[in-house]
């Protein structure tokens, strides 16, 4: 296998995610700044013109970072991170849509109307003028999240997983590019600094 890796949140969900497995794969970089993402070699392998992606031994391409992960957590040796059980990857699967659809998607694409703009405006269609609103509701939800994670050290509960390494990932991100995590939220700065603590933060 081969993994397509790159700058930014999506990729560093993965590579993250490994490190807690313990999964090693050759890794190939590309230069989405000079928009390789987006050229002959790189759309063979993506067509859609995103990273991360990963090749595997038969040729085929996996691509979205929750699928490559599922397919690693259940083809790899070790301990499964996202669940050992139905249930437990059906609240697995539960967080991290929510977190996926509340945070960071409105965060992402708030960062490249906004901040991102001169680097995707001939890249993807962005609408500008929803910026601002994108990064209110990524807050707002921030907000009803950091009330319902008192009294619990992860966003599923008491075990670390899929979900907050997402969140981790793309808060980082934002943390970089105009979205700080507000201090007011006490809950979430402490869960912020607890996974920040664990050695696969920097992977």
């Amino acid at each position: 296998m081969k993994f397509y890796n790159s700058i930014g949140p999506n990729p560093h969900v993965v590579r993250m995610f490994m490190a807690e497995r313990g999964i090693n794969l050759p890794t190939e970089m590309v230069d989405l700044p000079s928009g390789e993402n987006r050229k002959g070699e790189f759309l063979k392998v993506n067509p859609a013109g995103q990273t991360p992606a990963l090749l595997l031994d038969d040729g085929s391409v996996i691509s979205e970072i929750l699928a490559i992960c599922e397919y690693l957590d259940e083809t790899q040796p070790g301990e499964r991170l996202l669940g050992a059980t139905p249930e437990a990857r059906a609240q697995s699967r539960r967080w991290t849509r929510w977190v996926d659809l509340n945070v960071c998607e409105p965060m992402g694409n708030g960062f490249r109307f906004a901040e991102g703009l001169p680097m995707f405006k001939d890249r993807v269609h962005c609408v500008p003028e929803a910026a601002p609103g994108l990064k209110a509701m990524a807050q707002n939800r921030l907000a009803w999240l950091d009330a319902r994670m008192a009294g619990q050290e992860y966003i599923g509960g008491d075990t670390f997983g899929m979900a907050d390494i997402l969140l981790f990932c793309f808060q980082t991100f934002g943390n970089a590019v105009g979205q700080p995590l507000n201090p007011e939220f006490k809950n979430l700065s402490a869960w912020f600094a607890r996974v920040g603590a664990r050695s696969s933060a920097s992977a």
